[in-house]
């Protein structure tokens, strides 16, 4: 699951997006509506944690575009405006959810874990590859519903694949999906990755292959007997 954080404070910005990755989840961080827009035009964000007063408008009308743009996300206002008008506002633009500045990070966290959940409904949150299964909702990988223990990046990974088992996924949309958009990534950083994964998921007796489509991408699919 990749998270979109629209937030100017700085400080709040780097706190909130170092718990969220410490949690497994893929994160960007950006100031400004026309920043927020950009990332949305290139990359699917399951939860976007939308401030509303940036430096270039209401983070609320950034909230019918989002879901025009990206149908089936979530949105979860943070602001100090803590008027019962203001919530009533934020509900009734379309956000699904609204925390008043200061708050607690555990508090966002627990918010973010529901509003995964109320995406899970929306989409089958258990995915089977041989003896391999995936929980979207959780990000755990089962052999043979023995869970396995993957780093942040290689789950990141899995899930980018096994949400496409049997198609060829794209360099380009991997690096995008595993990766921030601000990481430095060597150039053989992706290739070492699967390689990884690959052994890890052998070891494991997931049956299964990783194949490679040279200049292209990768494709996950059951192991042929």
């Amino acid at each position: 699951m990749r998270i979109l954080v629209v937030e100017d404070q700085t400080d709040l910005a780097s706190e909130i997006a170092k718990r969220v990755d410490r949690a497994g989840f893929a994160v960007d961080a950006v100031g400004t509506l026309s920043d927020a827009r950009a990332l949305v035009e290139m990359l699917a964000y399951s939860i976007t944690l939308l401030d509303r007063r940036l430096p270039d408008g209401d983070g609320l009308s950034l909230v019918p575009w989002i879901q025009a743009k990206r149908p089936g996300s979530r949105i979860l206002l943070l602001t100090a405006l803590d008027r019962l008008d203001d919530r009533i506002e934020g509900l009734d633009a379309g956000a699904d959810d609204y925390l008043v500045k200061p708050f607690s990070l555990d508090e966002l966290m627990a918010r973010i874990r529901a509003l995964g959940r109320r995406i899970g409904e929306l989409r089958s949150p258990l995915i089977s590859v041989g003896n391999l299964s995936f929980d979207l909702e959780s990000q755990t990988a089962f052999v043979a519903e023995r869970p396995i223990v993957l780093h942040r990046r290689e789950r990141a990974l899995l899930e980018a694949l096994v949400t496409r088992a049997e198609r060829v996924v794209r360099r380009t949309t991997l690096i995008s999906e595993i990766y921030g958009v601000d990481e430095e990534i060597q150039p053989q950083a992706l290739t070492i990755l699967v390689s990884r994964l690959r052994s890890r998921l052998d070891e494991e007796g997931a049956a299964i292959e990783i194949h490679t489509t040279r200049g292209v991408g990768y494709m996950i699919a059951t192991t042929l007997a």
